[in-house]
C-alpha cells in the first residue's frame, strides 16, 4: 500500500479593428458582396475606395450588421483558400474519418470545457499535490507492468482528478480510488483489461475485490457514467499531423505531456492546451523530468528520449526558472 504520509504543503478571424478601418474608409455594395461568396470575383476587387458618408451621432445603419457579417464571411473564405487540407490524402481510409474529423475535434473542444478540472481542487482536503504525485507515479509503473495502452493512463488520471474534486476522500482511500480508476480506464480503452484480482495482487492485497467494486460504482455514479473526457493524446496526434512533426519531436512531446500528469499545478489546463504546449516546447527546447516517467522514456522503445543531452541545456533551465520559483511558493 502506498504511503501518503508526506505533508507538503475556426479559421482566420477578422478583428474589430480591421472592421472599423473597413467601415471608416470603404463601402461595399451588398449585391457585389454576395457575389464574393459565389466566387464570381476576387474579394479585393469588390472593395470600393469611396469614403463612408458621415452619419449623425447615434445614427444606426440597419444594414451595418449585415455588412459586417458578409465582410467576415468574405475575408474568412479568402483566408481559408490558402490553407492546405491535411485530410485530403485520407479520403480512402474510413478509420481516419476525414469527412467529419473537423466536427469531431470541435466537439472535443466543447467537451473538455464541460468536463474540466478546476485548479487547487484539493484545498481543504486530507490530500495534497505531493500525495497525488506519489499515486500517479505508482500508477505509471502499474500501467507499464500491465503493458496497457497510453490512452488508458491518461484516462485513469482524468478520472481520479474529476472524482476527487467532486468527492474528497481520506488519505487511506486514495490508492483505492487510483487502482479503481485504472480498472475503469482499462475497461474503457483495452480489448483485454486486467481483472480485479490482478489489481488486488498489485496492491499487495491492501484492498478486496468487494471494495474495488464498491468504489467503481461510487466513481461511475459521481461522474454520471461520463468517462469520455478528451485526452491530451487526442489533440497531440492531430497537432503533430498539422505541424508535420518528426518522430523524435512527437515522442518528446509525449514525454513532456506525461510529466504533466504528475504535476498538480497542471490539472486545470485543458487537454488541448497541454498538447499544444508540449509539441511547441518539443520543437524549441528539450526538458528533463523525474519519477517513473523518465525511466520509462529512457528505454530503446522510446528512442531513449529522456536521456538526450539537450535536456541539460541552459535554455530550458532559463525557461523553467520562473515556474520553479512559483512551485516552491505553492509548496
Amino acid at each position: 500500500m502506498l504511503d501518503f504520509g508526506i505533508s507538503v504543503s475556426p479559421c482566420g478571424k477578422i478583428t474589430a479593428q480591421m472592421l472599423n478601418h473597413l467601415k471608416k474608409d470603404m463601402t461595399v455594395d451588398h449585391g457585389k458582396t454576395r457575389s464574393l461568396l459565389n466566387g464570381s470575383r476576387g474579394p479585393l476587387q469588390e472593395i470600393s475606395n469611396r469614403m463612408v458618408t458621415q452619419r449623425p451621432k447615434g445614427f444606426k445603419d440597419p444594414n451595418s450588421f449585415s455588412m459586417e457579417v458578409e465582410l467576415c464571411q468574405a475575408f474568412s473564405e479568402m483566408l481559408r483558400g490558402n490553407i492546405e487540407d491535411i485530410d485530403a490524402g485520407d479520403r480512402e481510409d474510413p478509420q481516419m474519418c476525414s469527412d467529419y474529423v473537423k466536427d469531431i475535434y470541435q466537439y472535443l473542444r466543447q467537451l473538455e470545457v464541460q468536463q474540466r478540472v478546476f485548479p487547487f481542487y484539493l484545498d481543504g482536503t486530507e490530500i495534497n499535490g505531493r500525495m497525488r504525485a506519489i499515486l500517479v507515479d505508482w500508477l505509471i509503473q502499474l500501467h507499464a507492468r500491465f503493458q496497457l495502452m497510453q490512452d488508458t493512463l491518461y484516462m485513469c488520471v482524468a478520472i481520479i482528478d474529476r472524482f476527487l474534486q467532486a468527492q474528497p476522500v481520506s488519505r487511506k482511500e486514495l490508492q483505492l480510488v487510483g487502482v479503481t480508476a485504472m480498472l475503469l480506464a482499462a475497461k474503457y480503452e483495452e480489448i483485454y483489461p486486467p481483472s480485479i484480482l490482478d489489481f488486488v495482487y498489485m496492491t499487495d492485497r491492501a484492498y478486496t475485490p468487494t471494495q474495488i467494486r464498491a468504489t467503481e460504482q461510487k466513481i461511475l455514479k459521481e461522474l454520471n457514467f461520463a468517462l469520455g473526457r478528451p485526452l491530451p493524446l487526442h489533440f497531440l496526434r492531430r497537432i503533430a499531423k498539422v505541424s508535420d512533426a518528426s518522430a523524435e519531436s512527437y515522442l518528446l512531446a509525449k514525454y513532456l505531456m506525461e510529466l504533466t500528469l504528475l504535476d498538480y499545478n497542471m490539472v486545470h489546463y485543458n487537454p488541448s492546451e497541454v498538447a499544444a504546449a508540449a509539441i511547441c516546447l518539443s520543437q524549441k527546447v528539450f526538458s528533463e523530468g523525474q519519477w517513473a516517467v523518465k525511466n520509462k522514456y529512457s528505454s530503446s522503445k522510446f528512442l531513449r528520449i529522456s536521456t538526450i543531452p539537450q535536456l541539460n541545456s541552459s535554455s530550458i533551465k532559463d525557461f523553467a526558472a520562473p515556474l520553479l520559483g512559483e512551485a516552491r511558493q505553492l509548496m
